[in-house]
Parts: C-alpha cells; structure tokens; sequence
C-alpha cells in the first residue's frame, strides 16, 4: 500500500462522515417541520426550555458548526500543520455524535408541541449523546494512533532467509488498506446512523430490521478493509481494521516457511477474508502477498508490500529454516 492509497482512503472516509453528519443535522428538523411548532425550544434551564429559534435557523446553526469544524481540520491538513491521524479522528467522531444527538434530542422534545414554551426535557438525551461522544472520541483516537506507521529502521537486503547480525532484533511491518472497502463501510454505517437518530429524534419507530444489518455489515467490512502485518523474533502478527483488533498470531515454532507470492481476487475467490484451496488469503488488493505454510492447518496468505523482506525475515526466525 502506497501512502498516497492509505491517505485516500482516509479523507474519503472523513468526507463520506462529514456530508452524512451535515445532512442529518440540516435535514432532521426539516423532516419533521409538520410535526412541529414555527420556532424551536433550543436552550433549557433546568427541566423548562428558556430561548428559541426558528425552524430553519435550528436546522442551520449546528450544521455551520459542523461545517466550520470540518473545515478547520482540512485546512490544517492543507497547509502542513497537520493534525495527527489521532486527534483529527478523536474530533471528527465525538463532534459528529455529539452535535447529530442533541440535534436529534431537540427535535424530539418539540415534537407535536403547539408552542416551544412547551417543549420536553432534553436532558436524558443529551447525557446518553455526551457519553457515546467520549466512547466515539476514544475509538477515533485509538483507530488513529494504531494507523500511525514507525519510521523504517535500516535491515538487510531481502532474502529466503535473512541474516540477522548477532545482538541485533530486527521488525518488519506492513500495511495494505482497501480504500472501496471503506467506502462500504462508511455508507453501509451512515444507513444505520441516519436510521438511529431518526428513531431517537423521533420522526420513525426504531427499525432494528434496518438498523441491525447495515450496523453489523458496517462493522465487519471495516474490520476487514485494512491489514497489518507484522514480523519480530517472536514470529508473524496480523491484525485487523483500524483499531486492530481481530489478531492472528503464530511463532517462530508455528511455522514451516514464508515465501512472497502474487495473488489477484480471482484466485482465492474475491475481495477480503477468502477461504479457498489455497488456504485463507486476506486479499485487500492484487498483487504482492506474504504466504505463510503453518505448521498445523492451512496455508495464510496476506496482500501487504514488500512481502519477500518479510518472509526472509520470518524464516530466519523459524526455527526448521534457520537451524
């Protein structure tokens, strides 16, 4: 994976989530104008709303918001101050939850109200959009810190099996993303988001038949849209998605040999996690991929680059190729 087709992936993900969260925000009040009165209670002290905008401003103010935080962050990015992949997701994510709940929140606490003097509580709204902010921040933060790629160390020229200088420990880390793969699951995700906060604004029952699928499906391309691998003494670990988390793992013992292999979707059977008489091939992109022959069970093949380093590596700490 080149870094350009990692970066891509990124800010196509960032402004799928970008335009969905706008949208929700500008169009969630507009959705449910019949149900609810010409100005909106927007601000409450205690359990009484005490200030009110109209209908169309409600629905335009948090989308400016929105709008200039999103921004913000791009124009940071442009100019080379760049903020980290962590804390650029942390903001993106907690920000969207935060600002599409309560959103929703008001919504609901107007509807089928004469006047906004009689609007509800929003109060348990906003705490249960408060904490799942913090927990989106934090996932955005993690997602964002695992994505970061070490600075490439100086290792000998790739080999069958690398030689090792002795008292020196050596890695081996790559990484391949499928930016399509995102895309799915960025869409498939902002279904089952839209979804949510129409049932907690209120304008539709909650429709688990709608919500459970896309929200499932979401999870489960993401996880499997980007791979890393990677190869210490210890022996070979790849792991999943941008928190990285599934991991698979072999030692040096578990293996027989690595080798570097092309490999197309063709083959094993298409996109992401394939089971085919090839063994199981993790296939992000044609190409390049690490072939590892365990010593139990089938064969595991992984699309990342440089995979012939990584195998020479992996055999010089496999006991069998070493000794």
């Amino acid at each position: 994976m080149t870094d350009r087709t990692k970066t891509n992936g990124a800010r196509w993900g960032a402004a799928i989530w970008a335009v969905g969260v706008l949208a929700v925000l500008a169009a969630l009040p507009s959705a449910a104008s019949s149900r609810l009165p010409d100005r909106l209670a927007t601000h409450w002290g205690g359990a009484s709303p005490d200030d009110s905008m109209a209908l169309w401003m409600a629905a335009l103010f948090p989308a400016l918001i929105w709008g200039v935080l999103t921004l913000s962050i791009a124009f940071a990015a442009r100019r080379g101050g760049a903020p980290s992949g962590a804390w650029a997701g942390a903001v993106l994510l907690s920000g969207g939850v935060f600002l599409a709940g309560t959103q929703a929140s008001i919504v609901r606490a107007n509807l089928d109200r004469a006047d906004w003097k009689d609007a509800g509580s929003v109060g348990t709204g906003v705490a249960i959009t408060a904490a799942a902010a913090v927990a989106a921040g934090a996932l955005g933060w993690l997602a964002g810190r695992h994505t970061r790629i070490p600075a490439p160390t100086e290792q000998p020229a790739g080999g069958d099996v690398m030689e090792i200088p002795a008292g020196e420990r050596l890695v081996w880390l790559s990484r391949t993303s499928n930016p399509w793969l995102h895309l799915t699951a960025a869409l498939t995700g902002l279904v089952a988001a839209a979804a949510v906060v129409a049932g907690a604004g209120g304008l539709i029952g909650w429709q688990w038949a709608l919500i459970a699928p896309f929200a499932i499906a979401s999870v489960l391309v993401l996880c499997y849209s980007s791979v890393q691998a990677r190869v210490t003494e210890a022996g070979l670990e790849v792991s999943f998605g941008p928190l990285g988390w599934p991991v698979r793992r072999w030692t040096g013992q578990d293996i027989v040999s690595a080798r570097a292999e092309r490999r197309t979707p063709a083959q094993v059977g298409g996109w992401g996690y394939r089971l085919s008489g090839l063994g199981t091939t993790v296939m992000l992109r044609a190409g390049e991929c690490l072939v590892v022959h365990p010593r139990k069970g089938p064969g595991f093949a992984v699309s990342v680059d440089d995979a012939e380093r990584g195998a020479a590596l992996l055999n010089a700490v496999s006991p069998e190729r070493a000794g």
